[in-house]
Parts: structure tokens; C-alpha cells; sequence
């Protein structure tokens, strides 16, 4: 992409990026290729994002290496090995910092710069963004990479604060780690955070208590180490491996099934569950059949398939029993990666506590109480998730046209934006990874999109647009098409029963809402495809009708 002359402002920078984590390093790589002076600002003390700040035990991806990874450096994708099918996070930790390195990236990165505010001034069409302990930058274009998966939550339950023990939440767990050997250990949360703290702390605790509302269900796999051959196929067909990620639904190089689940004869689908479950991961949810998202019958056969393999690995019937879930179907919630999660309930000082027929009453000084039992801990973590997709928007003040901030516009229009990308009120800001993009392998959809904004500002630029705003109607559309697609899949009457995040079911008080697209990341990334072929039309809000000729 060769650069632009870009029109003059009177600012600090072309474009502030928030967030110094994967999205904010391919926008920052993207938008320099077309002349932009570019900060990335981020309030952590190092590049990463999530990565940089979750390091607790077992944390790793849930996609495999070979489209966890960017694909536009052909100096990256030659002389970054990857060690492992399913990366540790201090492995793609590494990765990042190798990537700012080799792209020379860090000479625009500014840490421990945190953001309290950004504002925006009608008159002269800048952001002014104030940072935390003082400061200003202004900038012409505003940008979120602060990620879906960055506003921590904790459990609304009496008496945390009263705890005299350790208490950790996965998010924030110690850089220096946290030594658990012999000790009573509580776990609260079991998304995919906790699905991974399991098996990796289970053999060292002392006792081991596991406290479950809402069982998962888990796609066992392997983490083979990558060996040099398969590293050097992935180098040689990086651009099929990314193509096919792309065209994909869930943005992963897989084959996408092509029968339904109730085509087939009970021999055959049994075989196929049988293939698929031994591969390992994402397989089983992506290539067993077409219909396990969106057919309820269909869905409800892969259930009763993973709930014999619990059956099989778990010795107990019971603590099976209460890990197979029964109130909602396969793929109901996010379905996560499981490396020995199953099997480590059959270590006998690890105890399944059923919390969705007697609940989690309070936290006391020596442990936590269920109904009116007590269980002394040493220490409890919380793998109680995230305020998904918007948490990280809405916990600082952006504020747009007439004082409003973003947090009030969705609190009162409901959640409204034009493909996820921007929003009515707010010329010029942009967000990477925005509600209501699609239910992905992240990977993907934030490289495509840094390069969609690439190609959307130079136009803007090279075409004297002083800045792009959604239109009302885009946003209309976006609603009821995300809407639309929500509720044709399993997930929207499965997902409430579960109390999903991306229906923001996980957050009290959050409103009942499509948090993510669940159209297919293929299908979204036309509709991207279109807003640039018709010029960009329904980010022209507020534009005379002769720019849109």
C-alpha cells in the first residue's frame, strides 16, 4: 500500500490507536503504510494486550498456530517459529513483541499511558484525549484496539472483602506467579479461562475445589509440539492457510462441513463425531456437520455425543453426571478447548461443587459458603470473565456530538453501530473489534479490518473527507441484520439459557443484546467489502449529497 498525502490538522497525530495488543499493532503498522503519523497508547508497561495481562496458569489459545498468527509480513511469517499446536500465552506474547520489533513498531507506542476520556470537538473536528495523572493528545482519527476480552468482572457475592486468604481473578493473576502447592484452592468461573486453570493447577493443590453453575461443553484435544517439516509448510502456503481462514464462518483453515447431522445414518455420524472429537479442538464443532449452530436437533446429537465421552473419562457417574450440561445444547455457549479438563476430576482431592442447585451464599473469612456448608480455602480465584465487547468502550468516557458519550448512546438507543466499525455521533473513531463484529477466531477479522481502514482513510484522505460517520440507516440495518442472524442460530434461545456473554448475559444489568455477529465471518467481510465499493456511502453522515455523487 503505497502512501498519501494526507490533508493538514492541527494536532499531535494523524491517529491514536488505543490498545497496544493485536489490534493495535496491525493498525499501527497499517496506517503508517499510507503516511499516517500514528500513536499507539496503552496503560500496561508492555506490548500484548490480553496476553501481556493474562498470565495465569494454562492460559493459552484456543485456535491453532497456523491462523493464530498475521499473515501481511513476509519477514514475520519467515522467521517466526511457533513451538506448539495451541500457543501458550507466553508464547504469543513472544510473538507480539517479535512482531514490533521486526515491523519497527515500538518507536510509536507510548505505555503506561492510560486513557480516562476522549472528546470530541465539533468545531474544529478533532479528538482531544485526556490521559490518566494528566496530558493531552489530539488527534484527527480516534481508534479502539483496547480488545473484547479486557474489562474484568468479579461475582456479586457477599462478603469477598472479607476473605483472609489469597484472592486472584485470572485477569490480573501475579507476573511472579503464584505458588499453590498443598494448599485449599476455590475456583469460581468455568468459561474458558477456568476450563484452562484446571488441569495445569489440579496436580500441585493440596484440596481442590471446583464450584459449577453452568457445566460447558468442552472439546477435548493434544498440543503436539510443531515439528520443522509442518513449520516449514505453513511458511509455504501462508496465503492458502490465511485464504481459507478467511472464507470460513468461524475464521479458522478448516474445512467447512457440507451435511447436515440428521442426513446421515446413525453409523455414519457416529464415525464422523468419533474423527472429529479425536482431532482434537475446533474440528468437532466446525467439520462434523453443517447444522450443529443452527438446528436444534442436530445440535442436541453432538450434546448426547460429548456427554458419552465425559461419561468415558470421567470414573465417577456422578461428578459426570453434574459436568454434562442438560439445560442447554452444543454450542449454546462459546465452545472452548479442553486439555485434560475432563480427567482431572478423577484426581481425588479435586471436588465438584454443584452451585446451580444451591447456590454461592456468601464469602466468609475462612472460605466461601454453599447454602449453609462451608469450605475453608487458602485461596479462591475468580475465573469470572469479561464485560465482553463493550465493557472496555464503555468504561471510559468517549464522547461524541453534543456532549454524548458512547455509553449513553447505547444505553439509550440500545447497542447501534455500522458493521462494528464505527457509530452515529462519533465522526472519525473507529473501533477494531467492535460489538457486533463477528463470532471468530479474532485473528482474522482484526487483520482484515486494519487493512479495510487502511484502504477506507486513504480514500478519505486522497477524496478531501474530513471525516466518516455512520449513517442512522446503517446502523439500522446492522441491528436488524445482526439480529436476523442471531436468532437463525442455535445460540439465541440456547445462549440465554446459558446465560452467554455475547448475549451480555454473563453481566447483571447488562441489556439482553447480540454482543457479536453470528452470520459467518465470511459473509460479514462482503458486507465490509460493499461499503467500499459504493463509496463509502454509509459512513457519510452529515456529507452534502454532491461528495456522495
Amino acid at each position: 500500500m503505497t502512501s498519501t498525502t494526507h490533508t493538514a490538522t492541527n494536532t499531535d497525530v494523524d491517529a491514536l490507536v488505543i490498545g497496544a495488543g493485536f489490534s493495535g499493532l496491525a493498525l499501527l503498522h497499517h496506517l503508517r503504510e499510507i503516511g499516517l503519523k500514528t500513536l499507539v497508547v496503552d496503560g500496561e508497561d508492555g506490548i500484548g494486550g490480553t496476553w501481556h495481562v493474562n498470565r495465569y496458569p494454562g492460559v493459552r489459545t484456543d485456535s491453532e498456530y497456523s491462523y493464530y498468527s498475521f499473515s501481511f509480513s513476509k519477514e514475520v511469517r519467515e522467521e517466526w517459529t511457533w513451538t506448539h499446536r495451541y500457543p501458550a500465552g507466553a508464547e504469543v506474547l513472544s510473538y507480539l513483541n517479535f512482531v514490533a520489533d521486526r515491523l519497527d513498531l515500538r518507536k510509536d507506542i507510548r505505555l503506561e499511558t492510560r486513557v480516562d476520556s476522549a472528546v470530541y470537538d465539533e468545531q474544529l473536528n478533532t479528538w482531544t484525549v485526556h490521559l490518566a495523572g494528566g496530558g493531552t493528545i489530539t488527534t484527527k482519527y480516534l481508534i479502539s484496539g483496547m480488545g473484547v476480552l479486557s474489562q474484568a468482572i468479579y461475582p456479586d457475592i457477599p462478603g469477598i472483602e472479607s476473605f483472609a486468604g489469597e484472592k486472584y481473578h485470572t485477569a490480573h493473576w501475579p507476573r511472579s506467579g503464584v505458588d499453590l502447592s498443598g494448599k485449599r484452592v476455590g475456583l469460581i468461573g468455568l468459561g474458558a479461562s477456568g476450563i484452562q486453570i484446571v488441569p495445569e493447577i489440579a496436580p500441585e493443590v493440596g484440596e481442590f475445589f471446583v464450584f459449577q453453575r453452568t457445566p460447558n461443553f468442552i472439546v477435548e484435544t493434544n498440543n503436539d509440539a510443531v515439528t520443522p517439516e509442518e513449520m516449514a509448510y505453513v511458511r509455504e502456503n501462508y496465503d492458502a492457510i490465511y485464504e481459507k481462514a478467511a472464507s470460513h464462518p468461524f475464521g479458522v483453515a478448516m474445512e467447512p462441513a457440507q451435511f447436515s447431522a440428521l442426513e446421515v445414518t446413525p453409523e455414519e455420524r457416529q464415525r464422523i463425531f468419533e474423527s472429529k472429537w479425536n482431532e482434537g479442538g475446533f474440528h468437532f464443532a466446525n467439520e462434523c456437520f453443517n447444522d450443529l449452530a443452527t438446528n436444534h436437533e442436530a445440535s442436541e446429537l453432538a450434546s448426547e455425543f460429548i456427554r458419552s465421552k465425559i461419561r468415558e473419562i470421567v470414573k465417577d457417574p456422578e461428578t459426570a453426571e453434574l459436568l454434562s450440561p442438560r439445560t442447554y445444547s452444543f454450542n449454546g455457549k462459546r465452545v472452548p478447548t479442553g486439555h485434560g479438563y475432563y480427567n482431572a476430576f478423577n484426581l481425588e482431592h479435586v471436588h465438584l461443587i454443584d452451585t446451580a442447585s444451591v447456590p454461592i451464599t456468601e464469602v466468609t473469612e475462612k472460605g466461601l459458603k454453599v447454602g449453609d456448608t462451608e469450605y475453608e480455602l487458602d485461596v479462591i480465584i475468580f475465573a469470572t470473565g469479561f464485560d465482553a465487547m463493550t465493557g472496555t468502550l464503555t468504561n471510559i468516557d468517549i464522547v461524541g456530538r453534543g456532549g454524548v458519550t458512547l455509553r449513553e448512546k447505547w444505553q439509550t438507543e440500545g447497542l447501534r453501530s455500522n458493521l462494528g466499525i464505527n457509530a452515529h455521533g462519533f465522526p472519525n473513531f473507529f473501533m477494531s473489534l467492535g460489538p457486533q463484529t463477528p463470532y471468530s477466531n479474532l485473528i482474522v477479522p482484526i487483520q482484515l479490518g486494519a487493512q479495510w481502514l487502511q484502504s477506507a482513510l486513504k480514500w478519505a484522505e486522497e477524496n478531501g473527507i474530513e471525516f466518516f460517520e455512520a449513517t442512522p440507516e446503517s446502523e439500522d440495518w446492522w441491528v436488524e441484520e445482526t439480529e436476523r442472524a442471531g436468532k437463525a442460530t442455535v445460540m439465541y434461545s440456547e445462549g440465554k439459557k446459558a446465560k452467554a456473554w455475547f448475549l451480555g448475559e454473563n453481566v447483571p444489568g447488562k441489556a439482553e443484546e447480540f454482543q457479536v455477529y453470528m452470520g459467518g465471518g465470511q459473509v460479514y467481510q462482503q458486507y465490509c467489502r460493499e461499503v467500499a465499493e459504493n463509496g463509502y456511502s454509509s459512513l457519510l453522515a452529515h456529507v452534502p449529497a454532491s461528495v456522495n455523487a
